[in-house]
């Protein structure tokens, strides 16, 4: 990525709920349509619309930092390391992401190796993440199983974790939509964290005078 061109921030939005439309997907679009108005390039994952096998604990990514496993998670890759910004979106399940998402993050094992066993960093890519989830409980710790797994999945991409969205209470379908103040939020996340990364990649833009 040429930043001394002002390539256009690349923004990922990974859609973790099997249900369609249902809350946190809302307020992930309210992220991207935030992150697109200050000219983020967004792009839209819905992980219920891969194959992703759970890690196998092969470790066949040891030596080399790829997975072996051929699935669509090979076309997932490419996308988190090529991104500025990485939004994910996920209800809680049981205290912790839902399956679709714990399978994608589980086999983040090949960046973590690549990481950590190889030393070598996923790219030069300056990366910034964020968690956005709902519950339907009001319990004080409903969050914090997530949490931690979120902030290790950013961890082995080098996507600095910039923290999280989080709404108690809430279930039904659409009802996020009675919270318009929380649609709000997301929509600042997203505008945000694009033009947080601006600042990060260029200091000077928008400063008079020689640099």
């Amino acid at each position: 990525m040429e930043y001394g061109n002002m390539e256009r921030i690349r923004v990922l939005g990974i859609f973790g709920s099997p249900r369609r439309g249902g809350n946190t997907d809302l307020l992930l679009e309210e992220a991207l349509r935030g992150a697109e108005q200050e000219g983020g390039k967004a792009e839209r994952l819905y992980l219920t619309d891969y194959i992703i096998t759970p890690c196998k604990e092969c470790h066949g990514c040891d030596q080399t930092g790829k997975c072996v496993v051929l699935d669509d998670m090979q076309r997932i890759y490419p996308k988190l390391l090529e991104s500025n910004v990485v939004i994910l979106a996920s209800p809680i399940f049981f205290y912790g992401v839902t399956g679709y998402t714990k399978a994608f993050i589980d086999r983040s094992q090949a960046l973590w190796a690549r990481k950590y066993l190889l030393k070598n960093p996923s790219t030069e890519i300056k990366r910034k993440g964020f968690f956005i989830s709902v519950g339907a409980t009001k319990g004080p710790k409903v969050f914090e199983g997530a949490i931690l797994t979120v902030k290790y999945f950013f961890d082995t991409f080098d996507a600095k974790y910039e923290g999280e969205l989080l709404f108690r209470g809430i279930e039904g379908k659409g009802e996020i939509l009675n919270h318009p103040e929380a649609l709000q939020q997301a929509f600042e996340v997203g505008r945000r964290l694009v033009l947080e990364m601006k600042k990060e990649i260029n200091p000077f833009q928008g400063k008079g005078g020689a640099q």
